[in-house]
């Protein structure tokens, strides 16, 4: 989606995640519009059966007209996320945009999911959620259209979205309910925190790698979808636009996009999860 305004222009962004998927695809989006990029993102080199490293990245947002730093590390811990924000600080001078991105998926029953896989969605999920934002908050206190958006869902209590996978569930909640504390925590401030999730599957490897992933992938829409929503949440100003649960989808619609259709998907795209 064009604009003829670069309403994200030299804005500064740190992403964790970012090497491929939903998170480059917005990296890229803002790029586009003349920002800054800091990737914090664990793949420095080629993985066998995916795509991207967090160097690719760079350089896709580079050729999109941004500039960009890549920051190899774990969102996990604390020493890194603190290295990705100074980064940011020294490279570009600030911070105007945490984007947590970074997540992992295990949607094994209860009684099938080991605890170390239960560990990496809560950690990378939560935690990791926690720590971005909370080393990226001093920056934010100083700009002057400071936003937090999390890739996370809203928190649909529905019994089946609980029974369904209710570890990864957890996780994917706690990112939100993470996220709309800080709304609250820091409306004073004039902080925005908000979620984005996408209205249906997201063509990216983790639906690839999900059982019947092909025919799942022909039913998903593009990343470009959630980018564009992203930027345009990020574009509002932060003191009006803070404490929600966006939709993509709708962000777009909203917009006054009407067709969807160039974002692919088909007739019928496949509902994400947590939308009834």
């Amino acid at each position: 989606m064009s604009s003829a305004q670069n309403t994200l222009s030299d804005r500064t962004m740190v992403i964790s995640g970012a090497s491929r998927g939903i998170g480059l695809a917005i990296a890229v989006a803002a790029g586009r519009q003349g920002a800054n990029v800091v990737l914090l993102a664990k793949t420095a080199e080629p993985h066998p059966r995916l795509q991207g490293t967090v160097h690719t990245a760079v350089a896709e947002i580079e050729a999109a007209g941004g500039k960009a730093v890549a920051v190899v590390g774990d969102v996990r811990g604390d020493e890194d996320v603190a290295r990705t924000a100074a980064t940011a600080v020294e490279r570009f001078g600030g911070i105007d945009i945490c984007v947590n991105n970074a997540s992992a998926i295990a949607l094994a029953p209860t009684e099938q999911l080991s605890g170390k896989k239960y560990d990496l969605m809560q950690d990378i999920n939560c935690k990791g959620t926690f720590l971005l934002t909370q080393a990226c908050l001093p920056h934010l206190r100083e700009s002057p259209n400071p936003h937090v958006l999390t890739i996370a869902p809203p928190v649909n209590m529905n019994p089946h979205w609980l029974g369904a996978h209710p570890a990864y569930t957890l996780s994917k909640y706690g990112m939100s309910l993470l996220t709309l504390g800080f709304a609250a925590e820091y409306a004073d401030a004039g902080i925005a925190a908000n979620c984005l999730w996408p209205q249906t599957y997201i063509a990216t490897s983790a639906v690839a790698n999900m059982a019947d992933g092909e025919n799942l992938l022909s039913s998903s829409r593009s990343p470009e979808i959630m980018a564009d929503a992203a930027a345009l949440i990020l574009s509002r100003p932060a003191r009006t636009t803070t404490g929600q649960c966006f939709i993509d989808a709708d962000v777009l619609t909203e917009a006054g996009v009407a067709d969807l259709s160039h974002y692919g998907g088909g007739d019928h795209p496949q509902l994400d999860l947590f939308l009834d």
